[in-house]
Formats: C-alpha cells, sequence, structure tokens
C-alpha cells in the first residue's frame, strides 16, 4: 500500500512504516526557537539538557520576529537570554533585523521540500507550502528536540483537496485561501493532513502556496501540503526525484472537491476568519487602517502587487496603511526596485521586518471602534489590538485603503 505525502516524509526521517493513528519518533532536521517562547526554551534545555544539550548546533536556530526591536523589557530581557544561550552554544541567531522566522527558514533553504522543521510558531506548517513537514509546538517539545534532535508525533490522517477551475481576475491566493476556511470552517480539516492538487496549483508560485499553507492552522489542519511544483523545483535547484510526492495508490480519509473558477475577492469579517462572503457585502464599511505583510502575505510578490497598485495612486485621508516586509531580503529588494517609494509616495507606511501588525508587538495597533483591512491570517477580537479586522488579499487591502472603505481591486481606476 502507498504513502501520502506525510507518511512517506515522516517514514523518510526515522518512523519507518507509519500509518495514520501511529506514534513516530521522527528526525528533525531544523529545529527553531522564537522570540516568544525562546526563553524557555533555553530555561528547559539549561534544567535538563546536561553538559552538552544541544544535539547539533548547525541544525539549531533562534528566529526574533514577534517583537523587533523589543519594544516591552519583557521581550528584551527574553531575546537577551537568547542571544547569550546562543553565544554559549554556537547557535545562530537571526536577529531583530532578519524577520519572520519561517519565511528566512526557507529563504535560506534550510528547509527544503521533504525536510523536517519544528519551532514555537504555531504557524510552522508553513512548510507545506514548499512539500515539508513543519509544526509549532510546546517549548517543552522544543527543548527536547533541541537536545535530541527529534521528537514524537502522532501520524495525522491526510485527505485529498482538489481545486477545481481557475481564479478570475483580481483574485489571490489569499481568496482560495479564504474559499477553504469558508467551506471547512475551522474543525471539519481538524487534526488533517491535507494534500491540495489542481490545475491552478501545478502553475501557483511559492508566494501563492505559502499564502495558503500559513492558513492551515485557522482551517485546524496539521498542515496544508503541496507537491512541489516546477516553480518549488526550480527555487531550490531541485528535480521531482529528489522531492516527495505522495505514491499513486495512497490511501486517503477522504476527499474534497472545491471550486474556485471564477473566483472573486473575498474577505473574513470578524471576528473569526472562517467568517468568508464577498468584498462587496461589506462595500459600506468604513476603515481606519490597513495591513499589509505577515507570514501570510509578506513575500516580495506581495509587496510588488502592493506597490504597483498603490504607484500613482493615494491613502485615503485618515486611513493609516501599514506595510511591512516578511524578511530583511524582501526589504533590500523593495529599495533596490523602488517599491518603498511607490508605497512611500501613496502615504503609507514601511516598517521593518517582522511580523508586524500580526503580533501585535510591532507598527501598531487599532483602537476601539476602529475598523482595519488585513493581509495576516487571524482577525480574533485582540489579535490585532481592540477594533474590528477584516482578513483579505493585497489587492483589497489597497484598494480599502485609497477608497478608504472595503472595497475589490477591481474598484481602482485603471485596474
Amino acid at each position: 500500500m502507498g504513502g501520502t505525502m506525510m507518511e512517506k516524509i515522516l517514514s523518510s526521517h526515522g518512523a519507518g512504516d507509519c500509518r495514520p493513528g501511529d506514534e513516530v519518533w521522527i528526525g528533525i532536521d531544523n529545529r527553531t526557537a522564537r522570540d516568544f517562547a525562546g526563553a524557555s526554551v533555553v530555561a528547559n534545555v539549561e534544567k535538563n539538557g546536561g553538559a552538552k544539550p544541544i544535539a547539533d548546533p548547525s541544525r539549531t536556530f533562534f528566529t526574533f520576529d514577534c517583537n523587533v526591536p523589543a519594544n516591552t523589557i519583557p521581550y528584551a530581557d527574553n531575546q537577551q537570554t537568547i542571544r547569550n544561550f546562543a553565544r554559549k552554544h554556537g547557535l545562530k541567531v537571526f536577529d531583530v533585523d532578519a524577520g519572520i522566522g519561517s519565511h528566512v527558514v526557507i529563504e535560506n533553504r534550510l528547509a527544503r521540500p521533504g525536510s523536517t522543521t519544528v519551532g514555537t510558531d504555531s504557524h510552522l506548517n508553513i512548510m507545506g507550502a514548499i512539500g515539508a513537514f513543519g509544526q509549532g509546538m510546546g517549548d517543552v517539545d522544543i527543548a527536547f528536540s533541541f537536545v535530541s534532535g527529534r521528537v514524537w508525533f502522532e501520524v495525522p490522517p491526510s485527505v485529498k483537496l482538489v481545486l477545481k477551475g481557475i481564479p478570475g481576475a483580481g483574485a489571490e491566493a489569499k481568496d482560495v485561501a479564504l474559499t477553504i476556511l469558508g467551506r471547512f470552517n475551522h474543525h471539519e480539516l481538524l487534526g488533517k493532513s491535507v494534500e491540495v492538487y489542481g490545475e491552478w496549483v501545478e502553475r501557483a508560485t511559492l508566494s501563492d502556496f505559502i499564502t495558503i499553507a500559513s492558513q492551515g492552522t485557522e482551517m485546524g489542519a496539521v498542515t496544508i501540503l503541496f507537491p512541489p511544483n516546477r516553480n518549488v523545483l526550480d527555487y531550490f535547484g531541485m528535480t521531482e526525484a529528489e522531492a516527495v510526492y505522495a505514491d499513486p495508490d495512497a490511501t486517503y480519509e477522504a476527499e474534497y472537491r472545491v471550486s474556485i473558477d471564477g473566483l472573486k475577492p473575498l474577505v473574513a469579517a470578524p471576528p473569526n476568519p472562517n467568517n468568508v462572503h464577498p468584498v462587496s457585502q461589506y462595500s459600506d464599511v468604513r476603515i481606519d487602517g490597513a495591513f499589509i505583510g505577515s507570514c501570510t502575505n509578506g513575500t516580495l510578490d506581495d509587496m510588488r502587487l502592493a506597490a504597483k497598485l498603490l504607484k500613482g495612486r493615494k491613502v485615503a485621508p485618515g486611513v493609516m496603511l501599514k506595510v511591512v516586509p516578511a524578511t530583511r531580503s524582501v526589504w533590500r529588494t523593495m529599495m533596490k526596485e523602488g517599491l518603498i517609494d511607490d508605497i512611500f509616495e501613496a502615504g503609507g507606511i514601511i516598517s521593518n521586518p517582522g511580523c508586524g501588525g500580526c503580533a501585535s508587538g510591532q507598527i501598531g495597533m487599532t483602537g476601539r471602534g476602529e475598523v482595519q483591512v488585513s493581509t495576516s491570517n487571524r482577525n480574533f477580537t485582540g489579535k490585532q489590538g481592540a477594533g474590528d479586522t477584516y482578513l483579505a488579499g493585497v489587492g483589497t487591502a489597497v484598494a480599502s485603503a485609497v477608497l478608504g472603505r472595503i472595497a475589490g481591486v477591481g474598484e481602482l481606476e485603471g485596474v
């Protein structure tokens, strides 16, 4: 009997011939901890790790992205605790200038298709974008991975999701993600490894996959796995033979088909990411701000789209547009290509790379009664401040910022 992508990745990392429900030990290629919970990982390692607590310093990293640079004493203390520990044990720290840890791991090709990565980030299952295993875990589990190089894991059941058709003009990968959220809510895919297929998947970009995979946590899924297409393989300089794909006779718990044909822009209204409706349903909602960034929509492709749509336009009076690239590399390219100028001249605020408003610790929050359109992955009450947050794609965020109300990109003149 053939294996699914999840089963084959786990099998290749020490799990043997595994099936859903099996409890297995797997080797971890990349062990990470961020500034949030990283100090707790350090404390656990120091308490229980022994004289030589790090299994492989070359595969063990810290990433700072939640509060960068630290604007509270507790975060500053945590970051310094981590730096001191890293110096002592020869570990790499991707510091406050580096950007979102999961993106940094992908950018630096530390994670590759078929690899395994764990960390203290609840969205580390974003690795499914490259056809790899990624999981956010608690600080004790991550500390154990630092010491041993492995973790315990229960093999999840796999389901196959086939996306039918091609999205319409103005629709983005974010709208595909919102379609899935709206269809399955937060419980139907709970605890599942979801493999995604379809005509659109075969031609989509790595940025597209990142956007959807980073919403897997909100879907309740263990991970959203994309079989690496040519765009992803070229990014890593790999061949199909080097990546991991499901066997033709793999067994799935269920198979679903969801139409994205002619898809139009969507928003997720507060207070849940699965409260999904057409943008047009909220066209009379005035906004006070917009945020473009986060692990969901902070890639260079996202920044290029934002700058392209903003060029020659102005953000509406009274609206604050906040733009946060995912990584230092993205920021540098934005500077070289003039994207920062385009956003600045339109009236946007560009921050250093990091989690931005999604972490409530960088570039500001919403006040009571305020409304914001955000490209991030969560709009729970209090997540980005005291106001209401509508989740949307980059085009919708830009159009809304320019028009001062929730609007689809098609409402901008000349688009």
